[in-house]
């Protein structure tokens, strides 16, 4: 499919998300997959557009030469070659991360590509197909009538605790049950857990991760003991995660640069060291 080419406003319609900490929110959990199928040097080439997707959630159409010089601006002239970034697109496309529309100038030439990127799938069953049923004629026999009006619905099964997936650390487990039995809740108090280390670049630290897991779910339960504020138990948790998180990303930020949070005037100069420590990390 090729477009037209225009500035960045004319492809609102491409955007898949409403906002963007919805975008941010599922480029995490993208990235929590195939975090591992990507090279260094390619997730860098990944993570800028991402950047340059901020003004239109999710759709990027600067030109591959303006996103490497960027990278190579960021790096000191150690960026990434076009390869590099042609194998990344070539990964994301096969993932289902972006998609990429070709746009032309209006002489017909190829100019810079679409960069669209997709939604992160949910796991959700599909809609039963509706098939047209014959309409029920006066003749049918009672009985027949009232074993189709007997027939009870079937509930959906609940798993309890003892189902919940082996990547959830059972110290965790043993201690969310007594609250929320069902597997399914379990796993996704575990699943916020994981986005949030992700995001603090923390993912590998499995000791510290439940360590914190553990204190932001009791801090969780205690508001819900004293108060009646909490309205959705996992986006509570999530935002303490992410609080508990950014302290420890700031401790080791300030041990590594000497920046104490709080005190610095230039939060652009904060900014940049973060993302010089989160690019070291990769």
């Amino acid at each position: 499919m090729s477009l037209k080419s225009a500035s960045i406003e004319h492809f609102n319609e491409f955007s898949q998300f409403t906002s963007l900490t919805e975008f941010n929110h599922h480029i995490e959990q993208w990235l929590l997959e195939h975090k591992a199928d990507f090279s260094k040097g390619e997730l860098v080439g990944l993570k800028r557009p991402v950047r340059f997707a901020a003004k239109i959630p999710g759709v990027c159409n600067d030109k591959i030469g303006t996103i490497l010089k960027a990278i190579h601006s960021e790096f000191h002239d150690n960026g990434i070659s076009r390869s590099t970034f042609k194998r990344m697109v070539l990964k994301a496309k096969e993932f289902g991360i972006i998609t990429v529309y070709e746009t032309e100038r209006k002489n017909g030439s190829q100019t810079s590509n679409l960069y669209v990127f997709n939604r992160f799938p949910v796991n959700e069953p599909p809609e039963p197909e509706k098939m047209n049923q014959p309409i029920e004629t006066s003749n049918l026999l009672k009985t027949e009538k009232d074993q189709k009006n007997n027939k009870r619905k079937e509930e959906p099964l609940e798993l309890d605790h003892s189902y919940v997936s082996n990547r959830v650390p059972q110290e965790f487990v043993q201690l969310v049950k007594y609250f929320y039995s069902d597997a399914k809740t379990i796993e996704e108090f575990w699943h916020m857990t994981q986005i949030a280390a992700y995001k603090y670049n923390s993912e590998n630290e499995t000791d510290q991760i439940l360590e914190i897991a553990i204190e932001a779910f009791k801090q969780l339960i205690r508001k819900l003991k004293f108060t009646k504020a909490v309205r959705n138990p996992i986006a509570y948790f999530y935002g303490v995660l992410q609080n508990k998180f950014m302290r420890r990303f700031y401790d080791e930020l300030d041990t590594e640069y000497g920046v104490v949070p709080g005190s610095m005037v230039n939060d652009s100069w904060i900014h940049s060291m973060f993302l010089a420590y989160y690019e070291d990390k990769l």
